[in-house]
């Protein structure tokens, strides 16, 4: 195999490790813009995983086990928005106490109906996302480096992945070019002059997270029954946590935060293939040291530097009406 089809074994690789982060990531850009820190994510992914693997299991049908994903995932968020909208509690908070108990109840409802010690049973191939060949890719494959590329990277992934990546272009232009997204991010910034204008705050913020919970949904149903063929006990494995590093990095921005998140994704590709492998001079390296990488960028992010990445002005603070 040479170097060119290392990359491109890579970069498929890449592609398809980097859905989750982006459903997750942009999830987390709404209810950010809104003024919610939802430390909550991985949670959500969480619920929404074992949603979809056990809709999908009973029914093996996989968009009954989306909008089971997206369910739970919504309602989840209408939780911690109850905790940290209608009762101004501490957002941090609400968001660790919802990641905790969705990584305890999932293992314990998936042990009691299961009794698999805390998984889900396989979901059948009818029931999961498979993928899709798009028009010409066997008969461009062996164009030099554009037939590769296109069968291998584009071609081949499941529809998720597509809507994926459709999701970047219409965030943006929800937050930018929609009077809904125009309110959204005054009320991450000035919660009061959009209160003053009449706008409600709080149904405002409680829209933005369901639009969260409904991207999230995306997220879990994707790693439980299109990367995965099941649920299994904490297969988030804190990709919540880097697709917040992600959302921090891109400072907020849809497009940006696109590019931050295939980063994590090839970091993570790049682990896999480097597993056994001899590096020049150095010989053999630990496996656990690029299994380490995708969370070593995360501390080195979330440690400053890339710059200055100026959160929402209101963000994690609980608004008061005004009398």
């Amino acid at each position: 195999m040479d170097y060119f089809d290392i990359l491109i074994s890579i970069l498929g690789s890449a592609i398809r490790l980097s859905i989750p982060l982006l459903f997750t990531a942009l999830a987390g850009l709404f209810s950010e813009r809104a003024g919610i820190f939802d430390i909550g994510l991985e949670g959500k992914m969480l619920a929404s995983a074992f949603a979809a693997a056990c809709v999908a299991h009973l029914t093996a049908d996989p968009w009954l086990g989306l909008s089971a994903g997206i369910a739970v995932s919504i309602l989840v968020s209408l939780v911690h928005g109850f905790a940290s909208i209608t009762n101004r509690g501490n957002q941090i908070v609400s968001g660790v106490a919802l990641n905790f108990v969705a990584a305890g109840l999932t293992v314990v409802l998936g042990q009691a109906w299961f009794g698999q010690g805390g998984r889900t049973p396989q979901v059948p191939a009818q029931g999961r996302f498979s993928p899709i060949i798009l028009p010409g890719a066997d008969e461009i494959r062996s164009v030099p480096f554009i037939g590769p590329l296109y069968a291998n990277v584009i071609s081949g992934n499941n529809i998720l992945t597509y809507i994926a990546f459709l999701m970047v272009p219409l965030s943006w232009w929800v937050l930018y070019r929609t009077r809904f997204g125009l309110r959204l991010r005054a009320v991450g910034e000035n919660p009061g002059a959009v209160d003053t204008a009449g706008v409600s705050v709080a149904w405002l913020r409680y829209r933005a997270l369901i639009v969260t919970g409904f991207l999230a949904g995306f997220a879990g149903t994707y790693l439980a029954i299109a990367q995965s063929a099941a649920f299994i006990s904490n297969m988030s494995a804190g990709k919540g946590y880097i697709a917040l590093a992600a959302l921090i990095f891109a400072k907020w921005k849809p497009v940006p935060v696109m590019f931050a998140c295939l980063l994590f994704g090839f970091l993570d590709a790049f682990a896999n293939f480097m597993q056994g492998k001899s590096v020049p001079l150095i010989g053999e390296v630990p496996v656990q040291i690029f299994q380490a990488l995708p969370y070593i960028l995360t501390c080195v992010l979330l440690a400053g530097f890339i710059g200055t990445a100026r959160p929402p002005r209101a963000g994690g603070v609980p608004y008061t009406k005004e009398r």
